[in-house]
């Protein structure tokens, strides 16, 4: 039998919006946590029990709530901070949609205290019943406290579908570490059963940041972390990239945040993996803390009832800036002798910090003299210095050089060539202590660099295929084929639109002329149809660049002569992305002199 249409009363209302904004403990948390950052919170508290499921509270210093807002607070889409419909397009606070806390108080026991700047009285509000509230005087500094206890107790439905208490905590201590990212300006303090887990004390300069993104991320995050701060037109990124030697097996180490707010968004996932592309290996993540700076008209934060995505007008504008922020950042990490070194002891296979490149003149790899010997511990770095010296003039040794590294002057960041071990590592001296190169991985960047280069500077060059490949595709991809031709030309890629969902591939570019073109030419236009742009040809020909770097590079058990060593040496400080191989592997670790010293246990 058909049922008669009614209204819902609030309360349902507000239950059903509650399934869309409060999925768990951790959800109440972040709403909680971002109405206080809006009433410009300095100070904020967080105390939970059982994970949350129990009670939550959550104590600021911000501005507070008038009294006679304190129900209306409690009301369905009642906000200060929406008045017409023109607000929605220049968002600034992390909270506007006004169903945070109507919601959660219709899945839980709700009490709301509030002072309202400066005022003689405090005054509290609870939520006692389907439909009513209870408004008295009360005891309490500036600012809000909101306590949540008993969190589904009246939708067992919901509530069956919590997990343990460790694992609900979980979630919850994660909501306050990205929060605590994105607002350094804030004390966050987090306990969990009356037990400190988190005591973040506010962070006014770099130094600071840093200390609060170590606590939370950990200090080897920052040890390999790189910081960027890029800035075009209306968009600017800052914050930390990690090394790709830092990478991670999934992505938990990501954190992301547009006008600081939190965000997981496809198209600034696909730029940041784009710029990792060939530094990582195949399925590895990388680790970042990012924030993005634009106009707040250039972004919709209106796009998920929880805020958890966001749609930008030109994404693909920016796209494109945030891979070539990352990309360049990654790009100009170069070896340096300066701080941030990283020891193997603690990581095997890492990276050095970024840094200045080497004042000496660009060297290049010569294998002219063939394979020379061996060469000895004992060689002198003077000698060395001058057996560079003859093979590049223009990096001639300074005047008075001596047999000792520490007392030479403008020491290049990877030192000097001492010996060949096994073939396959080169060991160098340099201002810190002992530099151990993997020889082929170090070669096979310079080599894939170059070509990388070299395709750069002229036009991708094609060759008509001898029967044109006729394919089948969607209506809206044949469209793409007419439309785009020019990117498709671009491409080194002419395909032809031969009906209404079928086209024809007609010339390709010549390295990739032996592949699958059809596969090719299906993953552009999945590209085109999701970010209006493609790199699949990029990404395909630098794979075929990467395996001629790798069988035009110098083979392990090849000897080399110390003026060849060093002239690697030398090449890699001047090249890009050097610190890793084609494949993602590290191709250099440094040991520090303290860290020989412990190994042997020295000075006990």
């Amino acid at each position: 039998m058909s049922a008669r249409i009614h209204v819902m009363s609030d309360h349902l209302v507000n239950q059903i919006a509650a399934g869309e904004v409060v999925e768990r403990p951790a959800s109440v948390v972040k709403e909680l946590l971002e109405n206080s950052l809006d009433a410009n919170a300095s100070r904020i508290e967080v105390d939970v029990e059982q994970g949350g499921i129990k009670s939550i509270r959550i104590r600021d210093d911000g501005h507070g709530i008038h009294k006679d807002d304190l129900e209306l607070s409690l009301s369905s889409h009642a906000t200060s901070k929406i008045k017409k419909l023109e607000d929605l397009d220049r968002v600034r606070s992390l909270g506007f949609r006004g169903e945070a806390l109507p919601s959660i108080a219709s899945i839980s026991r709700l009490r709301l205290t509030s002072r309202w700047q400066h005022q003689a009285e405090a005054w509290s509000i609870s939520t006692t019943s389907t439909d009513g509230f209870e408004i008295e005087p009360a005891a309490h500094a500036d600012g809000t406290t909101v306590e949540v206890r008993d969190l589904f107790y009246n939708v067992p439905a919901r509530r069956k579908f919590l997990r343990t208490e460790k694992t609900e905590f979980s979630h919850l201590e994660e909501v306050v570490k990205r929060i605590a990212l994105s607002h350094f300006n804030v004390d966050i303090t987090l306990r969990h059963n009356a037990r400190a887990v988190r005591q973040l004390r506010k962070a006014d300069d770099r130094l600071q940041q840093e200390k609060r993104i170590a606590s939370i991320c950990g200090p080897a995050f920052i040890e390999h972390a790189v910081y960027i701060d890029y800035a075009i037109d209306d968009f600017r990124l800052w914050g930390w990239v990690a090394r790709p030697v830092f990478s991670r097996s999934q992505g938990d180490m990501q954190y992301f945040y547009v006008n600081g707010r939190m965000v997981r968004d496809k198209v600034v996932s696909h730029a940041v993996r784009q710029a990792y592309q060939d530094v990582l290996y195949h399925g590895r993540q990388p680790a970042y803390v990012l924030f993005l700076e634009l106009d707040p008209s250039s972004v919709d934060v209106n796009a998920h009832p929880g805020k958890h995505e966001v749609r930008f007008r030109q994404s693909r504008s920016v796209h494109d800036f945030i891979f070539r922020a990352i990309h360049k950042s990654l790009a100009d990490v170069r070896p340096d002798s300066g701080d941030n070194q990283l020891n193997a002891v603690a990581l095997a296979g890492s990276e050095q910090a970024s840094g200045q490149v080497s004042h000496h003149a660009p060297a290049r790899f010569d294998a002219r003299t063939g394979a020379a010997g061996q060469a000895v511990l004992s060689l002198a770095v003077a000698e060395q210095m001058s057996s560079y010296g003859e093979l590049r003039a223009n990096a001639a040794a300074p005047v008075g050089a001596v047999a000792s590294v520490e007392a030479q002057q403008d020491v290049p960041p990877l030192g000097y060539a001492l010996a060949q071990l096994h073939g396959i590592y080169i060991l160098a001296e340099n201002s810190t202590g002992l530099v151990l190169v993997d020889m082929h991985a170090a070669h096979e960047r310079i080599t894939y660099e170059r070509l990388k280069r070299s395709l750069q500077e002229n036009a991708i060059q094609s060759q008509p295929l001898l029967v044109p490949l006729g394919i089948d595709v969607s209506a809206k991809e044949a469209e793409l084929v007419e439309s785009c031709a020019g990117i498709f030309s671009e491409l080194g890629l002419e395909v032809d639109r031969t009906g209404l969902e079928s086209v024809r591939i007609r010339q390709v570019p010549v390295v990739l002329a032996q592949g699958d073109n059809e596969a090719l030419v299906r993953d552009v236009l999945s590209d085109l149809v999701k970010h209006g742009s493609s790199t699949r040809i990029r990404e395909a020909m630098n794979e075929v660049l990467s395996t001629m770097a790798c069988h035009g590079s110098v083979r392990a058990n090849r000897k080399l002569t110390l003026p060849e060593m060093n002239a690697l040496l030398r090449d890699m400080e001047q090249t890009e992305r050097s610190g890793q191989c084609n494949h993602g592997r590290p191709t250099w670790v440094q040991l520090g002199v303290e860290e020989l010293d412990r190994l042997f246990q020295r000075g006990r």
